[in-house]
């Protein structure tokens, strides 16, 4: 599975790189923040909204410490899809936030 850091992906945001974000967290979590231009598809939700995701794009999913958006990737690359793990997730985000 292909994973990126904070730092990385931070450094991907600042430079206004075409990004395409998926938080899997739960609607109370993502309540705190979430990247700027991420888009919201709680885990549990992802089967039934997966017409939302183009196969030709690359996706970095993120989550509160990593664990189930590694299980999105996991799943996703198994269908096709290019995904991306972020590393250590939300604990570990040190950039701007969107409410």
């Amino acid at each position: 599975m292909k994973t990126i850091t904070t730092t990385e992906l931070l450094e991907k945001v600042d430079a206004n790189e075409d990004l395409f974000l998926v938080d899997v967290r739960e609607d109370d979590e993502v309540a705190n923040g979430m990247i700027p231009g991420a888009i919201h598809i709680p885990l549990g939700s992802l089967p039934e909204r997966i017409d939302e995701l183009d196969k030709t794009k690359p996706y970095i999913f993120i989550c509160h410490a990593g664990g189930r958006s590694g299980s999105a990737c996991s799943y996703l690359s198994g269908l096709g899809y290019d995904v991306t793990n972020m590393e250590g997730g939300m604990l570990a985000w040190d950039g701007e936030l969107e409410f």
